[in-house]
């Protein structure tokens, strides 16, 4: 390396290694077969890609000694956040033990990113009123789902017309992280608007079945199960997007959901055009949801179920950021005068 940028590789190095696109089919062939998520499959590519640009060597002839190089590169000179070199050291440990088929044992004396204790980010429910009445049509409806159903971006983008249940106020989440299927709340705030937007939706997708078109991806081989089910209303997207695209592979016109970016640009806008001054996101509506539900005495262990939580310990870190916590108690300055 010099200046801080990659050198080109030795041509008799660019020879000696099998192409990189033969590598890349053979980590996502096998992603694929362990039903990993889609940004998993994109997370893992992106530091397999990393990990062999910064030594220049096709992983073959690299190891442990490397694997424990390049993390403590990650912490020490791209002081990257614990998480982040996790996630990396996961992805190589996956290419070598289920791509090469190489076991590369306990890698010791990594340096590790420090893990410092933080607090998620919670908006009040004022705060949280604020934002939604800067939002209209759609954004509304999803930044309503976040907050109101306590769900991840991505599992809201993802509903299906058949996960939302009017009747039971009930939202089912397939394949939410980790895999896991979950129930949560349906608000009944917005079950007019919601049962409006669907019959709008609906109405679309009539429209695109008579012009050849009204598919939509399927999960995993359910298209050679059900041949026809992605042109279905059951499997339409709750959100869909606003143009069509041609899929090549199964030769269909098909809708893709609503696109995350897209909601993500219209919170950040509402939340600084109501002054809010947090470092708030999308995900903020999912911390509010869960601080909010143990402000109003919901019990943890049904959070914990609401949110989709392994573990009660991911759950309890809500019960810090609680308005109530320190009720009763008078700061000593206040006593003064």
């Amino acid at each position: 390396m010099t200046n801080g940028r990659c050198s080109r590789p030795h041509p008799l190095l660019v020879r000696e290694t099998p192409p990189r696109s033969e590598l890349r089919e053979r980590v996502i062939r096998t992603l694929r077969l362990r039903h990993y998520s889609r940004s998993t499959e994109k997370a893992y590519i992106g530091w397999i890609r990393r990990f062999i640009e910064h030594f220049h060597k096709h992983p073959d002839r690299m190891g442990r000694e490397e694997i424990r190089a390049f993390l403590s590169h990650l912490a020490v000179e791209r002081q990257v956040s614990p998480s982040t070199q996790n996630q990396a050291l996961n992805a190589l440990v996956f290419l070598y033990r289920n791509v090469l088929g190489r076991d590369v044992g306990l890698i010791e004396g990594i340096e590790r990113a420090k893990r410092k204790r933080r607090l998620p980010v919670v908006m009040s429910r004022e705060e949280v009123r604020a934002v939604l009445d800067r939002l209209q049509g759609r954004q509304r409806l999803m930044a309503t789902l976040l907050y109101g159903a306590g769900l991840r971006l991505s599992e809201c983008a993802r509903l299906r017309t058949q996960d939302i249940g009017f009747g039971s106020s009930q939202i089912m989440v397939r394949g939410g992280k980790g895999d896991k299927d979950r129930v949560t709340l349906l608000p009944q705030d917005i079950n007019q608007a919601l049962r409006k937007h669907l019959d709008q939706v609906k109405t679309q997708h009539d429209e695109d079945l008579c012009r050849n078109a009204g598919w939509v991806e399927l999960p995993r081989a359910l298209h050679r199960k059900y041949p026809n089910a992605g042109r279905q209303w059951a499997w339409q997207w709750v959100f869909p997007a606003t143009s069509i695209y041609y899929h090549r592979a199964t030769n269909q016109r098909r809708r893709h959901h609503y696109h995350q970016s897209a909601l993500q640009r219209a919170v950040k806008i509402a939340i600084a055009e109501a002054g809010i001054q947090k470092k708030a996101s999308c995900h903020t509506f999912r911390h509010s949801f869960a601080t909010h539900l143990l402000e109003d005495g919901v019990d943890i262990r049904t959070v914990q179920a609401l949110l989709g939580h392994t573990s009660l310990n991911n759950t309890m870190i809500y019960t810090h950021v609680l308005g109530n916590r320190f009720a009763g108690i008078r700061s000593p300055a206040d006593r003064l005068r």
